[in-house]
């Protein structure tokens, strides 16, 4: 009973570990799509009534997607530097790690990375972050931001709100997924009045991507270079279902 008890504790400490593996990576894994959207960095103001918005949120869309398209056929190239910070606290242990590489962006289609430095748990930079790299080279593919772009075909929009905020005003777009896909999302975006470049994300995802999560919450920010808009800063929080959370955070220095 003694060897069978120590075999059951053994069996346990694998699941655990299997268990923190997915996680952590499903955690990493939702980030990733949303890193390909156009944005202008800018925070939320005070809030006016939506009678005194100028156009409507057809008019809105409208604009938003147009300028979307043509931002995407104008950028050719950028560069930057990217910080991953990804923190565990939960019935596995707890367990952090970072990551800092150089990315190179080439149009239409082309995303490499270099690691600079990596520091903390190994697990969390072996099966999150090289994962994680790998699955934003995929997700840059035109298929792939097919079934993922921010566009009629993939959601419906509603006006939620109209803000007055020092860099201009601002329109609150809801966004709700039609179908359940792996990377589209419910929530709310930031569009800038005057460039209709999405500013701010906060959203979660449009299915539960696991039995073991309970909640998940992302936030996406973002920052003007040159004539382009690039995601500054990402932070998602995935509740367990059980015990414990997982925090990670994407800051990203851009250079045209």
């Amino acid at each position: 009973m003694r060897f069978q008890g120590k075999d059951e504790k053994m069996r346990f400490a694998t699941r655990a570990r299997r268990s923190l593996h997915f996680i952590l990576f499903i955690a990493a894994l939702l980030v990733s799509p949303w890193l390909q959207v156009r944005a202008s960095s800018q925070r939320p103001g005070a809030s006016t009534a939506l009678g005194n918005a100028p156009l409507s949120g057809e008019q809105v869309v409208d604009n938003l997607l147009a300028m979307n398209i043509e931002r995407a056929h104008a950028l050719h190239a950028y560069r930057g530097t990217r910080n991953y910070l990804l923190q565990y606290q939960g019935f596995a242990g707890d367990r952090s790690a970072e990551m800092v590489v150089d990315l190179k962006y080439q149009s239409p289609a082309t995303k490499e990375f270099t690691v600079r430095s990596s520091t903390g748990s190994k697990v969390i930079i072996d099966t999150v972050f090289e994962k994680l790299l790998q699955a934003e080279q995929e997700a840059i593919g035109v298929e792939a931001q097919e079934h993922t772009a921010l566009n009629r075909d993939n959601y419906d929009f509603t006006l939620a709100g109209y803000e007055s905020t020092p860099s201009g005003a601002m329109y609150v777009l809801g966004v709700k997924p039609k179908n359940k896909g792996r990377y589209l999302y419910r929530g709310q975006i930031w569009v800038d009045g005057k460039t209709f470049a999405v500013t701010r994300l906060e959203a979660q995802p449009a299915k539960n991507p696991s039995f073991w999560t309970k909640h998940i919450e992302i936030e996406e920010v973002y920052t003007q270079v040159g004539d382009f808009w690039l995601p500054a800063h990402s932070r998602s929080i995935t509740n367990l279902r059980f015990r414990g959370h997982a925090v990670l955070t994407i800051n990203t220095r851009t250079t045209k």
